[in-house]
């Protein structure tokens, strides 16, 4: 069976169990975030990603 990978709010740790193996709290599923058209964020992510493709010679 498949299980889903978890991450601590407070640490930040990745785990596929319940409960994070550093603090002992109870961690949750990590989602991604909603589609909308009206991608508010959108502009910044096309132009962090084409300045990652100039550095690496690929734009």
């Amino acid at each position: 069976m498949a299980e889903h990978i978890h991450k601590c709010k407070s640490c930040s740790i990745y785990s596929l169990e319940n409960n994070c193996p550093f603090c002992k709290q109870s961690i949750d599923r990590p989602l991604p975030p909603k589609f909308s058209l009206e991608d508010k964020y959108g502009q910044y992510r096309r132009e962090v990603k084409r300045k990652e493709f100039v550095e690496k010679g690929l734009y």
